[in-house]
């Protein structure tokens, strides 16, 4: 069942359910993509229509923002269940490890997806990461550039992990999940790769599990101010401001 929070589908799915479905993806021979949602992706899709097609395409989108999950409740159709977007690749490269399939990590600063990847190897000795790079600043006119796929497809990845931004991400994969035919499953990931190679500080567990990572961030980087009142206040006011003109 999927959930539509302000023209943005999102599945309403348990962890369990989620995690099966994942290592079945690694099995079937198909290409799958996934997205993780927050507010200010799906206000982003609001005033993007080729990305909002872009997400409701994919085959998987499972809620990242508390917000997500509070509009939810509001519009009575609540989702289940809330993993974030760092805890689920965690998930799903312990899935990997297991059934032995091959990782490749594409995005962030310079240097971090590197540091992300003797993270995850430490953290699961037997992953095999074939590629960890941050593929320098791949504009939108650059998504379809052959010499950076052919780079990736000698590496041959069932996975990648694709960190360039809300957005970028999940048009870089659209236009070219089809070019790289070694992969089975490709997940726009955002900032996770800061935040498990370290260079950012996740909020404590108890902050997590009572969906106020935003407050933590804000305190680690006042300049986000804005991103976070869109992703608050904004994106809660026009959640009601919908749901009345439907009522």
């Amino acid at each position: 069942m999927k959930v539509n929070i302000l023209g943005t589908l999102i599945d309403n799915i348990k962890k369990e359910e989620l995690l099966l479905e994942i290592s079945s993806f690694l099995e079937d021979g198909k290409k799958h993509f996934l997205i993780t949602p927050n507010p200010e992706i799906v206000l982003s899709a609001q005033k993007d229509e080729e990305f909002k097609a872009i997400l409701n395409r994919a085959d998987i989108a499972i809620p990242d923002g508390f917000g997500l999950i509070l509009a939810s409740y509001y519009l009575k159709t609540p989702l289940e269940d809330r993993i974030t977007g760092v805890d689920l690749m965690l998930e799903i490269c312990k899935i990997a490890e297991g059934k032995k399939k091959s990782v490749y990590l594409l995005g962030g600063e310079e240097g971090i997806a590197e540091k992300t990847a003797k993270v995850l190897i430490d953290k699961f000795p037997k992953l095999k990461i074939v590629g960890a790079e941050s593929g320098g600043k791949i504009e939108k006119e650059k998504l379809k550039d052959d010499n950076f796929l052919k780079k990736i497809n000698e590496k041959n990845p069932d996975i990648i992990f694709v960190a360039l931004g809300g957005g970028k991400q999940e048009k870089w994969i659209d236009a070219n999940l089809k070019n790289i035919p070694s992969v089975k499953l490709a997940m726009g990931i955002g900032g996770a790769f800061d935040f498990i190679s370290g260079k950012i500080k996740r909020a404590p567990p108890l902050m997590r599990k009572l969906g106020l990572e935003w407050l933590f961030r804000l305190f680690l980087e006042p300049r986000r101010i804005k991103r976070i009142f869109n992703a608050t206040a904004v994106f809660i006011y026009k959640v009601i401001k919908m749901d009345r003109k439907q009522s």
